[in-house]
């Protein structure tokens, strides 16, 4: 039976939060709930499994494989989150999916941690500790950390909201994005400081001080590219600082696929931070979407960029077997892709309700013991959000732009490719050639959790490889101001001009 913080439903009946659909359209009842709530440090547990339920929404957990759908990645069948609108180039104020749900949710979740923190603060009860508050304030802050990490990277400019809002203060204007990333950082520096120190897979379900360490890392490395795709040297060395620290406290898993498997994830020395759940009451339809339905299916260009078991890359390789194109390949191929239908071996066998329209599904998630998949599925693997094998390649692209391709960033490569029987990279590899590896690296390695469209973004190359998509199942589009998404036209609206629209839409 795993353990883990019981997210639940009480939240709505604490701050009346759960009905406030739009982002900025807040209007907490703190007066009334403070009337029958926030009396015990009992309250404030319960109150803080709210905020971390926040993040179970879809968008940053089950969804993260639709968000590779905004990429040469794959292909949403479904047009989950709008992703093929936005893949086409039909990104605009009123397109939907992704484009309203990633702000509305990530200002909701907000929301409900300003009022957690001004409670806290307001509350004098003896049972609450100093340490206990600087722990409640710091999971609260990381979290908080990880919403507005949402909002800079795929909108920029937004409002900074640090406190709950009323009536006459909801249209909040928007600030630069530079300010954004500094409240990220100065939350991510509070959690670092008061957080636990033990490391996550031994503090499973709450966040720790190593887990804002890499959330803090991830946040540099986009900040890092700015505007133009060149990296920022000072930044990167504060990546590299950060990652030398996780890597005294963790390891790569065994077995790749052990990091995504229910029983596989509570305990892996692998995993910083997960977004949990827990069947019956909180599940998530891992095994349905990508199991079933196929919801997003990769696309052949991605299928083709694991190279053979040799190092070379499939259809140079003399290992290529067109006839049989999944052997001699990257374990890692089969350990994420399935073709046709999905099999474990030993009969765990499950063949797809619905067409797989590129021939490929996604099996990354999938639990074996879920078999028969189906609506009945309760699928309760927890949602990796960081994990070590990102820290390693985090540290290897800092590195190499700071110093080129000296032996530690080797070293990080060798390990993350020898965890399953890959070798290593040649000698010799100038840092250009290094730095494309190292994005090879990054996308088989962590193909649908999400990253993809992060990295085409902050390395500034989404329009030279999105437009050059030719196995898409519909045209490819990427304009350069798509580089920043529009804010909602709802919020846009609601707001009586005080909310102005990003530039170009």
């Amino acid at each position: 039976m795993k353990t883990k913080i019981l997210l639940t439903t009480i939240f709505t009946a604490i701050i009346c939060l759960s009905a406030c659909k739009k982002a900025l359209d807040l209007n907490p009842l703190d007066q009334i709930s403070s009337a029958t709530f926030w009396k015990s440090k009992e309250d404030f547990n319960k109150g803080l499994a709210a905020v971390y339920a926040s993040m179970q929404k879809e968008d940053f957990t089950v969804g993260m494989g639709f968000r590779d759908c905004l990429t040469d990645n794959g292909y949403c069948q479904f047009n989950s989150g709008s992703s093929n609108d936005i893949a086409s180039g039909n990104l605009n104020p009123s397109t939907g999916g992704f484009e309203t749900s990633i702000y509305n949710n990530s200002y909701a979740g907000i929301a409900r941690i300003n009022i957690f923190l001004q409670q806290l603060t307001a509350y004098t009860g003896a049972d609450i500790t100093a340490d206990d508050r600087k722990q409640f304030e710091a999971e609260v802050r990381f979290i908080r950390g990880f919403y507005y990490y949402q909002l800079y990277t795929i909108y920029g400019d937004v409002p900074l909201v640090l406190e709950p809002l009323t009536l006459q203060t909801q249209n909040q204007p928007k600030v630069g994005a530079d300010k954004i990333l500094t409240q990220i950082t100065t939350d991510l520096d509070f959690s670092i400081a008061n957080l636990k120190t033990d490391p996550y897979f031994q503090n499973y379900g709450h966040a720790v001080s190593s887990s804002a360490k890499a959330l803090k890392a991830r946040v540099l490395m986009f900040a890092a590219y700015g505007n133009n795709g060149t990296p920022d040297l000072a930044i990167m060395q504060q990546v590299t600082d950060l990652c030398k620290q996780l890597m005294s406290q963790y390891k790569l898993s065994k077995n790749f696929e052990d990091i995504f498997r229910d029983a596989t994830q509570k305990g892996n020395s692998e995993i910083i931070f997960t977004v949990n759940f827990l069947a019956p009451n909180n599940t998530a339809a891992w095994d349905l979407y990508y199991g079933d339905w196929d919801a997003a299916a990769p696309l052949s260009n991605l299928v083709n960029t694991y190279e053979c078991t040799d190092g070379l890359p499939y259809g140079t390789s003399p290992l290529t077997n067109t006839a049989a194109p999944f052997t001699n390949r990257d374990p890692r191929l089969t350990k994420t892709i399935y073709k046709d239908f999905v099999d474990f071996g030993n009969g765990k066998v499950h063949h797809p309700s619905n067409p797989r329209p590129t021939g490929y599904g996604v099996i990354k998630f999938l639990e074996p013991g879920n078999i028969p998949y189906g609506f009945s599925t309760l699928s309760q693997q927890d949602a990796v959000i960081l994990r070590f094998g990102e820290v390693l390649l985090m540290y290897a692209e800092a590195q190499n732009e700071l110093a080129g391709p000296d032996g530690t960033v080797y070293q990080a490569m060798t390990d993350l490719r020898a965890r399953v029987n890959m070798p290593p990279f040649p000698d010799g590899l100038s840092k250009e050639q290094m730095r494309e590896r190292i994005r090879h690296e990054r996308r088989v390695e962590l193909a649908f959790e999400g990253l993809r469209h992060y990295d085409l973004i902050r390395w500034h190359i989404a329009g030279q490889v999105l437009n050059n998509v030719k196995d898409g199942l519909f045209a490819y589009r990427f304009e350069d101001k798509f580089y920043k998404w529009p804010l909602p036209q709802t919020e846009i609206d609601k707001s009586g001009g005080i909310l102005v629209q990003n530039p170009n839409y």
